[in-house]
């Protein structure tokens, strides 16, 4: 018996001094994922009190809410609106009874919480994330900016909830769309895809502008998979919006232009730049092709769960040809059924008086 103790501590100290620990086990009931940014983040339960706090929070709130368990097990919350719409309250009954956290809640204030973890944009790390850390707060980030980053941050989602088959629901219903898509518009030609662009209209303290996004943005991406061609492609837009000229747009003279705005209807923009001289002289403000992109809560053109609407739209758009059966109403309820569980009526009351679309 003396002799396999002694082996015993004789490994432990050889362990020890050589540098090597085995990695802990979480324990039972315990969970560990893989985060937006490679890191190995383990929970010892299920977390039942969860913080989600932020920049652009809208967008990580609306891809976590597809989860059933999401609403219970959310103890605070930044703002979840964009300018003056808010989703959440129209699914989640328990919202009401949630912490509000303040725009730029810091450590301290979520820390008061005493959340077992916080899930946050990856963008925030150094401002918001670390300092979280070093209260000892387990830190999860996401993106949810790409179709890609969807799929491995739903993933990461499934874990967290402990409900793997919902994540492959969900992006099961994401790529189905997407591939339908796909396939249809594989066949055209580079002259068959019409010259696209997209605008965003901004008029902060009553100076308007217009912007492209960047390349690897949700906006490009979309213009692409629907079959168009991006033409600020060679622009080379920096990180974030970029402001284009006049001049630029009516050398670009698109086939189609989109416009989005998110501090007003994008409709309203859309009317001003028809009455607008200089807008009249583009091919396609002449031939009736400058839309407000489709929106209901949240305008379909970002990174939010509804880049998948955002899609079907833009495609049926561009090629309605290929598109004749696609429905604006129809797609939008199944979205809400399938991915929130929203009945008939709750679509009407909450969804239907939002669902803009421009008539073509």
């Amino acid at each position: 018996m003396k002799s396999k103790i002694a082996s015993l501590v004789l490994l432990a100290v050889l362990i020890v001094t050589s540098g090597f620990t085995q990695p802990a086990a979480p324990a039972a009931g315990g969970i560990t994922v893989t985060d937006a940014l490679g890191r190995t983040v383990t929970l010892p339960q299920t977390p039942t009190r969860i913080v989600l706090s932020g920049k652009a929070l809208f967008m990580v709130a609306d891809a976590i809410y597809v989860f059933p368990e999401a609403g219970k097990n959310i103890a605070a919350i930044g703002s979840t609106a964009q300018g003056a719409s808010d989703f959440i309250p129209m699914i989640d009954p328990t919202f009401k009874d949630k912490t509000m956290l303040e725009n730029n809640a810091g450590a301290e204030q979520i820390a008061a919480v005493k959340p077992d973890c916080a899930i946050l944009k990856s963008s925030v790390k150094s401002s918001l994330g670390d300092p979280l850390e070093q209260l000892g707060i387990p830190v999860i980030y996401v993106d949810f900016e790409t179709p890609d980053q969807y799929a491995r941050d739903m993933k990461t989602l499934g874990q967290i909830f402990q409900n793997p088959d919902r994540a492959t629901q969900v992006m099961e219903y994401f790529t189905g769309k997407a591939d339908t898509i796909k396939k249809a518009v594989s066949t055209l030609k580079d002259d068959q895809k019409p010259k696209t662009l997209i605008l965003y209209y901004s008029s902060k303290e009553g100076n308007v502008s217009f912007n492209v996004p960047p390349m690897g943005w949700m906006q490009t991406l979309m213009v692409e998979m629907a079959g168009g061609t991006p033409v600020w492609k060679d622009a080379n837009p920096g990180k974030g919006w970029t402001t284009v000229s006049m001049e630029q747009v009516a050398a670009w003279n698109p086939d189609y232009i989109f416009v989005v705005a998110y501090s007003k209807p994008a409709t309203e923009a859309v009317k001003s730049m028809k009455e607008d001289a200089q807008w009249k002289e583009l091919k396609a403000v002449k031939e009736n092709k400058l839309f407000a992109f489709a929106t209901d809560v949240y305008s379909w053109d970002q990174p939010d769960t509804r880049w998948t609407l955002g899609l079907q739209w833009m495609a049926s758009t561009l090629h309605p040809d290929l598109f004749k059966d696609w429905d604006i109403t129809k797609a939008a309820k199944e979205f809400y059924k399938e991915l929130y569980g929203m009945d008939d009526s709750s679509f009407e009351k909450n969804i239907a008086p939002l669902l803009v679309e421009e008539v073509k």
